[in-house]
């Protein structure tokens, strides 16, 4: 399994991996008990793992680096639902963390998905970006096409139009004329 592809959802416990994605919503399979489901993200919001980062006392690092010096820590994982525990683990773990900004509670997230990633033997790793080169010459010949539909100017309405042109030429062009309202359906039609 790849770490790329972990997902957290907001107001579900535990990590899920991303199987697949709609429109409205993702497919997902827990990693506590290997269920798959639908859900919807009107409801729910989703974050990948390799996006999310952990305040320091310098820059901020990925997660990913801190659950790796877990993972090389000889320090036994301690509960977490012991507060007092888990900031003392974190203090001899990574003591670079800015534990003034840095909750409990997101310590003890983490914790807890450190001990679900360990159980399902995800490395844990960045995804490496691939650069080609072809990819970038193509990406910079087609940005002057986008650049250029952008450009283009919607349609002008006629009583834009008058506007532009009382502005440009000084004189007063016709003034558009008014719309008649629409009649109403009626039952009979």
């Amino acid at each position: 399994m790849e770490y790329s592809r972990i997902i957290s959802v907001t107001g579900l416990g535990g990590l899920f991996e991303l199987v697949g994605s709609k429109a409205d919503g993702a497919i997902v399979r827990s990693l506590e008990d290997n269920t798959t489901r639908f859900v919807s993200s009107r409801v729910h919001s989703f974050s990948h793992l390799e996006s999310i980062e952990v305040y320091t006392v310098r820059d901020n690092v990925n997660l990913v680096e801190v659950l790796q010096a877990m993972s090389a820590s000889k320090e036994a994982t301690p509960s977490e639902k012991d507060a007092a525990a888990v900031k003392a683990y974190f203090q001899k773990v990574y003591p670079d963390m800015d534990f003034d900004r840095v909750y409990g509670s997101d310590m003890k997230k983490m914790v807890k998905w450190f001990t679900i990633l360990k159980n399902n033997n995800v490395e844990l790793k960045l995804s490496e970006v691939v650069e080609d080169e072809d990819a970038e010459e193509v990406a910079v010949e087609e940005a002057p096409a986008v650049v250029a539909e952008e450009a283009k100017p919607a349609k002008a309405t006629k009583a834009k139009k008058a506007t532009a042109e009382v502005a440009e030429g000084g004189e007063e062009a016709a003034t558009p004329k008014k719309r008649a309202p629409r009649k109403k359906k009626t039952e009979e039609e």
